[in-house]
């Protein structure tokens, strides 16, 4: 029996987007709790599964508190732009997320010392081993370097219905670097999100100029090395090492089931299981 293609979803992303994303807040009966967090999550994950998914097994990967230390470790800067969040109904919504995935029988891990897309990479080489195609659903652009594999795409489900799905091809035509090429683009030009800086001078055209060919990093002839970008060189090397994803967490073994996940329930219907309302 041919095992169900893979929708693994980047759990914080969608969170974030559940609680600053939805056009109204939901809030209890008695008006004492904000579920917008946990109402848009299994809301906007129903829907996904509903257009995009039906017959996938979905799976959903939230960041390790202590996740980023690694990538911290090598650059303090790392997501430093990132404010604290002061907003404790947005994570308090995690508990509550993780009861009503429980409750809709859709798996989920948080696997310590672990940001989710290394966990999400690392899932998605698993199923790719199976010959099980893979959807990631997420807008963050690190997983464009996934799709070196042609069975492996990222859904955008924010963007308009003929842009949500990226393949490799997609990235060649819209950044002009290959998937495997990503990693050495963006350590060059900067991720504004994770608060990299990239190579000052760099730009987008640059930057596909100096991979052109396939070229990485360390394949950049040294004439074409501006003495202005020479001394930030070792740092673009660092970057990159921090924006490729690990494709090998030591994960559980047999986290995925390759079962088709059950339609999810809507999400009043979840909150009102879990007594939420």
């Amino acid at each position: 029996m041919t095992p169900p293609p893979l929708l693994v979803v980047d759990g914080h992303n969608l969170l974030y987007r559940s609680w600053y994303g939805f056009p109204t807040r939901i809030n209890s009966r008695d008006k004492t709790r904000d579920l917008t967090g946990v109402f848009g999550f299994v809301a906007l994950l129903r829907k996904a599964q509903r257009l995009h998914a039906p017959g996938h097994e979905l799976f959903v990967v939230f960041d390790a508190e202590n996740g980023a230390d690694t990538r911290v470790a090598q650059d303090s800067d790392y997501k430093a732009n990132r404010a604290v969040e002061t907003d404790a109904g947005l994570i308090g919504s995690l508990k509550d997320i993780k009861a009503a995935l429980d409750h809709a029988e859709v798996r989920w891990i948080e696997h310590d010392g672990c940001e989710a897309d290394d966990v999400i990479a690392t899932l998605a080489t698993l199923a790719r081993r199976e010959l099980r195609p893979v959807d990631v659903l997420s807008a963050d652009k690190d997983f464009l370097q996934l799709l070196d594999d042609p069975d492996v795409r990222v859904l955008n489900t924010m963007l308009a219905e003929h842009r949500r799905y990226s393949n490799g091809p997609d990235v060649l035509a819209r950044y002009g670097v290959s998937a495997a090429q990503w990693p050495d683009y963006r350590a060059l030009t900067g991720d504004p999100s994770d608060h990299i800086a990239g190579v000052r001078g760099i730009g987008p055209k640059t930057a596909v100029r100096l991979l052109a060919g396939g070229r990485t990093l360390d394949q950049i002839p040294a004439e074409e090395i501006r003495p202005a970008w020479a001394g930030q060189w070792d740092q673009a090397a660092r970057w990159r090492e921090m924006i490729r994803l690990d494709r090998k967490v030591d994960l559980p073994d047999e986290l995925l089931t390759a079962t088709v996940t059950n339609p999810l329930p809507p999400a009043p219907a979840v909150l009102e299981v879990l007594g939420l309302w």
